[in-house]
């Protein structure tokens, strides 16, 4: 059986030892010069379909609200013309959190993804591992211990590394695979939940009013230098990701075929740890612990993509329409009352967790 999953890699793989031999079967070989690329195309035909569903309900997003907006109208704000109240509405409200959406969406998922992988289990997120917790109990204790001005995205790098190191270290040394590795980052983020509740416990409840979007999970009013850093943090973290697709796909055979095939388990582990880690609590540190978009993200990217690759680009458009559509139902389902992004994505994902526990293992990611 493995036989035959190693035969599909290695043509997923690509590298073919004749410049002029036919693609395989489900590719495109495009050249240019001495540089050549082999493109799949149930991967291109999923990535552009999710595209379209992104800049769909993204220009949703931006039209529906407690100040309705015709298409016409956007079209119009967008040109920078229009009226001033639209434009206002338009660029100073909808659109920062429209990006705020994406940017958090994509870094979740990818984040998930990679985790997953790492990991060999689908429940391996890092929402469920414990990352997430991790950096919310340290990017709240800026807040309300430290001061806003210590870079709640610092500390959120900081509190999910550790919250990695430590499970990591708990899963026997760090191995990855199995329940135990979950256990492990379920009683770490268990920890941190409870040290970020006793940190609001402690302080003003004004204080406490402003670290509590960091525990829901909200995109109202995100401060605008953490998005930046997030957009800086995407933009690097997801290339290398992408430049890992390889190692990452022949990290979901057994150790022994994936060292046999030369990948460097100690070092592409280490590099796709470090990846997840830095996304998750860019993430965290713009949008609080929305964790079940690292779960839902790559489970639609991999229910529609084919299993020749990991899909981390699908993963990352997956991941920014869930973000996306999540929050729009939060902002219009009971208005005037709005919903934070964290408390819809949970509704959502909740029942979707127990479909993966309860459906046929022969199905799962192991």
């Amino acid at each position: 059986m493995e036989t035959q999953r190693l035969r599909g890699q290695s043509a997923a793989a690509g590298q073919d030892s004749q410049g002029d031999s036919q693609p395989p079967s489900g590719y495109w070989h495009l050249t240019a010069g001495r540089a050549s690329l082999l493109l799949e195309r149930r991967a291109l035909a999923v990535n552009l379909l999710l595209l379209a569903l992104l800049l769909t309900a993204s220009a949703a997003y931006l039209m529906a609200g407690s100040i309705p907006v015709s298409g016409s109208e956007l079209i119009r704000a967008l040109a920078g013309d229009g009226e001033v109240v639209t434009a206002f509405v338009i660029h100073d409200l909808r659109l920062p959190r429209l990006a705020a959406a994406w940017l958090t969406g994509a870094a979740f998922a990818v984040a998930g993804c990679l985790m997953q992988t790492l990991a060999r289990n689908r429940l391996a997120t890092p929402g469920i591992i414990g990352i997430d917790n991790g950096a919310t109990a340290f990017a709240v204790a800026s807040v309300v211990g430290l001061g806003v001005s210590l870079a709640p995205p610092a500390m959120a790098l900081t509190g999910a590394a550790t919250a990695a190191a430590i499970t990591f270290g708990l899963a026997s040394g760090g191995d990855t695979r199995g329940y135990r590795f979950i256990v492990a980052g379920i009683g770490i983020g268990a920890v941190f939940g409870a040290v970020t509740q006793l940190l609001l416990a402690r302080v003003p409840i004004d204080t406490a009013n402003a670290a509590y979007p960091w525990t829901v999970g909200t995109l109202n009013a995100r401060p605008g230098s953490a998005v930046s850093v997030l957009a800086l943090g995407l933009a690097v973290g997801l290339p290398l990701a992408l430049a890992l697709g390889r190692s990452l796909s022949l990290m979901r055979f057994s150790d022994a075929v994936a060292a046999g095939l030369g990948v460097r388990l100690r070092r592409r582990r280490a590099q796709v740890l470090a990846l997840s880690v830095l996304l998750t609590a860019l993430a965290v540190a713009v949008a609080g612990p929305v964790g079940m978009v690292g779960l839902i993200g790559p489970e639609i990217a991999r229910s529609l993509s084919s299993s020749r690759g990991v899909p981390l680009a699908a993963s990352a458009l997956a991941g920014a329409l869930v973000m996306v559509l999540a929050d729009l139902a939060g902002r219009v389902l009971l208005a005037p009352i709005e919903l934070p992004v964290g408390i819809v994505t949970a509704i959502v994902g909740g029942p979707w967790l127990l479909w993966i526990l309860l459906r046929p293992a022969s199905r799962r990611l192991t």
